[in-house]
């Protein structure tokens, strides 16, 4: 007898839980933003054109207006092709939401040390 109180007691205790879990109002697991509320109210264009020194046998830090954000690229960059274009998927910092493309051309490359000198122009809508 008391087993059979000790069952009532739990499927009870089961019963209410799923009950109050089933009428409880759904948590909400997203939510609607404004653009502007993360000051993204107005799109810029920037054309980026540097030279990036590629020297495998030297650090050389750089500093800037664009210092500490990033651009994310994807696609190949064959090194032996004239011009290589990759897009632009995203970015941090000042980047941030950027979408764009980039063209890459190869100026100088030592085959013996791979050091490389390449041109890119990089076209990037950001906010």
């Amino acid at each position: 007898m008391a087993k059979s109180k000790s069952l009532t007691f739990v499927f009870t205790i089961i019963l209410t839980l799923l009950f109050s879990l089933a009428t409880a109002k759904s948590p909400r697991f997203y939510r609607t933003i404004s653009p502007t509320s993360l000051g993204l109210h107005k799109e810029k264009l920037s054309h980026l054109h540097f030279y990036l020194h590629d020297v495998v046998s030297s650090p050389n830090p750089t500093e800037g207006k664009y210092n500490g954000s990033t651009l994310s690229m994807l696609g190949r960059n064959t090194v032996f092709s004239a011009v290589r274009e990759m897009p632009i998927v995203g970015g941090s910092g000042a980047f941030r939401f950027a979408r764009g493309y980039a063209e890459a051309k190869t100026h100088t490359l030592d085959l013996k040390t791979r050091d490389a000198v390449v041109e890119y122009n990089v076209y990037v809508f950001h906010y």
